[in-house]
């Protein structure tokens, strides 16, 4: 577990912000280091950069991750940045060190803009277990740690994702066995997705607040109280995730002012990354269904 977790999660208050850049910027015409100002604008305070498309060159240069960086902090705003899709894990090996590859080009542009953490996914079982498939994973993780100290970059966490379908490395015991083997790690979790892959795991306040107990006990209070999280309804099926859904859309969970409930009840800080369709305009309502219930709770 990151020594410097608490640090990293800028945890001086709960933060909201949007999986990528809003469509509405961009029709504006907004330039990438305009971005956390109008963000701002709308009372929220975080961002997740997208980098989900790249390959093992970083599609963005270094002047605009750092004007990025420099705005961001102007503004108060938290960063992370999502690492590329085509990572796994848990392939052949020249898959892994390809992967391994991508995730470090991550990881520089990440640096450089001073993102918190680097949210990444792991990889697919295949024809491993349970058990060689931590192995494996760990391993790859401790090079790559290694390998980012190497170039300088110590600041920046790596955040393995809980996933949303069985065949996927990375229900929430495995996240956290990784945060525990693994120095420079931190969970992600995203709720939609433990909700898809148990069959709609978060129906009452008790499923939410197990989650907490869970990571304290795994890791510590901080950890639990600084977590980097994803939030959205989702649609599922048998096989898991399907897709994410609004906010509003009542026919799909899970509840997100449950949530917002146990938070206040932790005292928490996280950072809430919001992956609905609707994104900032999502990620603003869940801010305000926050603060309702801490105003209740007051």
């Amino acid at each position: 577990m990151n020594a410097q977790n608490g640090e990293l999660a800028m945890a001086d208050r709960v933060r909201f912000g949007p999986a990528g850049i809003p469509p509405i910027f961009k029709a504006l015409g907004a330039e990438l280091h305009d971005v956390p100002k109008l963000l701002r604008t709308e009372g929220l305070d975080a961002l997740e950069y997208e980098a989900v498309r790249w390959g093992q060159k970083p599609q963005i240069t270094r002047q605009e991750a750092l004007r990025l960086g420099m705005s961001a902090k102007e503004n108060d705003l938290a960063l992370s940045m999502h690492g590329s899709y085509f990572v796994n894990l848990l392939g052949q090996k020249t898959v892994v060190e390809a992967s391994k590859r991508r995730l470090i080009a991550c990881a520089a542009s990440a640096a450089q803009m001073g993102a918190n953490v680097l949210v990444f996914h792991a990889g697919f079982y295949g024809n491993h277990s349970r058990t060689t498939a931590m192995a494996q994973v760990v391993k790859a993780l401790r090079e790559l740690v290694e390998a980012m100290k190497q170039l300088g970059i110590r600041k920046l966490g790596l955040g393995p994702e809980t996933m949303g379908k069985p065949y996927q490395f990375g229900n929430l015991e495995e996240v956290l066995h990784l945060c525990v083997e693994v120095e420079g790690t931190q969970p992600v979790i995203d709720w939609a997705h433990l909700h898809a892959r148990e069959n709609g795991r978060f129906k009452n306040v008790e499923d939410y607040r197990a989650v907490f107990i869970k990571v304290e006990k795994e890791l510590d209070a901080e950890a639990a109280k600084n977590l980097h999280c994803h939030f959205s309804k989702i649609e599922f099926t048998s096989k898991g995730e399907r897709r994410h859904r609004c906010l509003d859309e009542q026919a799909y969970g899970p509840d997100f002012t449950l949530l917002a409930k146990v938070i206040r009840e932790f005292s928490a800080k996280p950072v809430l990354i919001c992956e609905t369709p609707l994104l900032d305009a999502d990620a603003v309502k869940m801010r305000e269904i926050f603060m309702e219930k801490s105003h209740q709770a007051a």
